[in-house]
């Protein structure tokens, strides 16, 4: 791989994330806020390392005798495309020799986000967690995907599901759904303020998609990306959402930051059970 391809800082270090081999766990938790790293690694016993660049921080710390890296990516699809492909180089490109190794090295990719429900059947302050995700996004045109057909979306969209790991730790409050991924905030997501659209997204009809009995419950800008890219370069993936935001119904949580800190205590509970 040439020096255009593999970009490296003189450090040594990959280009965006300013990360060294060394300096991530095998299990990452992703965060889009860069606020919200530090409110995942203070529940961490010991923090060895803190870097940024850009929007993208990481700490990297230890729970009892887990390691655990926690990543800022900032917002949508197209960071995405950048952290996840760095992380893996860090793990499975010798940056010496610019060779990709022999073999796979494995990350568990943990997403902790935020979201708004688009199913009657979510509630304010919920948590789901995403079987599937339908990207809305133009990553997948650039990587192997198999395009879906449904009237209400683009003819573009595309599929991904969850790597299956273990969620019996998790209770009945936690949700299973399909979560739509979406290259925007406002108009791609049907919030419009002064702009009108003639592509606006249909919430209504939305609600009648069903694969394999899971509806369509959330919507985001992240997690299709991250389960597309995981599953392409072998590594595994969730993703967890705190709902904030009710959209057939127009409501937003009363207590965002009580939500989401206790996704964070639960999720990272999981995650130190982890091998």
């Amino acid at each position: 791989m040439n020096e255009s391809e593999l970009i490296l800082n003189p450090d040594g270090s990959i280009y965006h994330l300013a990360l060294l081999p060394e300096d991530i766990a095998d299990t990452i938790i992703l965060v889009g806020d860069l606020d919200r790293v530090p409110e995942v690694s203070k529940y961490f016993d010991r923090i060895e390392l803190r870097k940024q660049r850009r929007e993208f921080i990481t700490h990297t710390g230890w729970i009892g005798q887990k390691r655990i890296s926690v990543v800022s990516t900032g917002i949508g699809t197209d960071n995405i495309d950048i952290a996840l492909n760095e992380l893996d180089a860090l793990v499975n490109i010798d940056f010496k020799t610019r060779q990709i190794n022999s073999r796979v090295h494995v990350l568990n990719l943990i997403r902790i986000g935020t979201s708004g429900a688009i199913h009657p059947s979510v509630k304010l302050d919920d948590y789901v967690i995403s079987k599937y995700a339908i990207g809305l996004d133009a990553l997948g045109h650039f990587y192997d995907v198999q395009n879906i057909k449904f009237p209400s979306l683009p003819p573009w969209s595309y599929m991904t599901t969850a790597y299956d790991f273990d969620l019996g730790f998790f209770d009945s409050d936690f949700i299973s759904g399909i979560t739509l991924t979406c290259p925007g905030f406002y108009n791609p997501q049907g919030r419009m303020l002064r702009i009108s659209s003639g592509n606006s997204l249909p919430l209504e009809e939305l609600i009648s998609f069903q694969m394999k009995g899971i509806p369509i419950t959330n919507i985001e800008m992240e997690t299709s990306a991250i389960y597309l890219l995981s599953a392409l370069l072998g590594h595994k993936a969730i993703s967890f959402n705190a709902i904030l935001a009710q959209r057939l119904n127009g409501e937003f949580s009363q207590n965002p930051e009580i939500v989401v800190e206790e996704l964070i205590r639960k999720v990272l509970k999981w995650v130190a059970t982890l091998s």
